[in-house]
């Protein structure tokens, strides 16, 4: 289904954008919280984010249930939304059999970790924000097809783990934060190499 408009054109292969959905209802969920009422205990909040954990597992499940066939090789539920095409941009995302079952493994252990957490009482507001917000990240980091989509994906997913290691991660705490700092110092070399060789392998030729 191809339909255009002034500046954006738009192409997926599925009834529904299941892809996106998972991608971005978690994220726009966890800008919510902040107006979630809470009278402090984060009782609300954290029955906030249990639903959303579980509706976003619900979607990649259904993304899978109604668009995925693991008989079939290749690039599936694939969506791509193309609104400068002389830079370049586009939002782009599939999934193929390795990145199907790891999207799936995502949105189902943050909703056990969003279940695992109902004891936190050290701003939970906070806490679920970040987990919401990882959610989203983690699933885009396996689903998105272009490079710069995908740079982006990592540092909304990597900036969420650092603070919750950081805040909640225990007396191990900064152990546990300096691990991950080396990653956002190697991760710019690793993408200038990684991303442009995902594309040539995957798609044919690199996507900026």
């Amino acid at each position: 289904m191809d339909f255009y408009t002034p500046s954006i054109r738009c192409e997926w292969l599925v009834p529904f954008p299941w892809l996106s959905a998972a991608i971005l209802f978690p994220i726009a969920a966890s800008l919510l919280i902040p107006l979630v009422p809470d009278k402090g205990d984060g009782k609300t909040v954290r029955w906030y984010a249990l639903g959303v954990a579980l509706l976003t597992f619900l979607l990649t499940v259904g993304g899978y249930l109604n668009g995925y066939d693991p008989a079939v090789e290749g690039l599936q539920l694939a969506e791509r939304y193309t609104w400068l095409p002389d830079l370049g941009l586009a939002w782009s995302v599939g999934a193929d059999g390795i990145s199907m079952p790891l999207i799936l493994l995502t949105s189902f252990i943050t909703a056990l970790a969003a279940l695992a957490a109902w004891p936190v009482t050290f701003k939970p507001k906070l806490f679920f924000f970040l987990l919401l917000a990882m959610d989203g990240g983690q699933i885009a980091v396996f689903a998105v097809q272009d490079m710069l989509l995908f740079f982006l994906a990592w540092e909304l997913e990597l900036l969420p783990v650092y603070l919750l290691l950081a805040i909640w991660g225990g007396k191990k705490a900064p152990i546990r934060r300096h691990q991950v700092h080396p990653l956002h110092r190697w991760q710019l070399p690793v993408h200038s190499v990684g991303g442009p060789g995902d594309g040539l392998l995957r798609r044919g030729q690199p996507q900026l």
